[in-house]
């Protein structure tokens, strides 16, 4: 395996509801005022966990819990999403720690149908691994009155926990969640929690999200 190749990711518990690191701040999630993000959620970056994944199968499956109860609710849903195929001078940096990304396998480029876009929701072309850059995240929160970001996807110690703290910087309050985010181990994936609670953002179940959001 070179550096610039995904890892093959062995099956790791996700975190239980009481096993999520406690929150600093006593922000309480709100669907009048939240956006929930799908990050990444493409088959190129789900393939490092196999077809027969148990750790994706319940990363797709709780996402897909959230994403319902979002669009019940009236909450906006945002994607985001590499292109298929990159210039080199758009991946820059990115180039030197993946390669040519999903350039190399441009069929893998799709959302699984479990929790593809709908019509309404909004695909954002993804560059970096924060979700704010060079998108229009930020312009289109603003312009909903929201300041609230739900975060879910891939990878939690990459893009999810950099769109997190991001966020906390723009002022709009993150909550990840913590069984529907996935990392390439189990170590890596708890740090990003841990970190997130303790610096930007809170970090809830799924249950609690859906809950919330309903």
């Amino acid at each position: 395996m070179s550096v610039t190749d995904l890892p093959a990711v062995t099956d790791y518990p996700l975190p239980t509801p009481a096993e999520l690191p406690v929150a600093r701040v006593p922000w309480e999630l709100r669907a009048d005022r939240a956006v929930l993000l799908l990050h990444d959620l493409q088959d190129h970056f789900l393939d490092v966990y196999g077809a027969d994944s148990r750790l994706r199968d319940t990363l797709l499956r709780n996402v897909s819990r959230i994403r319902s109860a979002a669009a019940a609710a009236g909450v906006p849903v945002v994607y985001t999403a590499q292109p298929a195929v990159q210039d080199p001078g758009d991946r820059a940096l990115l180039s030197d720690f993946w390669g040519d990304g999903i350039g190399r396998r441009p069929h893998r480029a799709g959302i699984p149908d479990q929790v593809a876009p709908h019509g309404g929701d909004t695909v954002l072309t993804k560059w970096r691994y924060s979700a704010f850059q060079r998108s229009t995240l930020a312009d289109d929160l603003r312009r909903a009155g929201r300041d609230q970001l739900v975060v879910t996807g891939v990878y939690a110690s990459i893009g999810c926990q950099v769109s997190a703290c991001e966020a906390f910087m723009r002022d709009v309050q993150p909550f990840v969640v913590g069984d529907a985010v996935a990392d390439f181990d189990e170590q890596r994936h708890r740090s990003a929690l841990a970190w997130i609670a303790g610096t930007c953002g809170v970090v809830r179940s799924t249950d609690d999200v859906v809950a919330a959001l309903s």
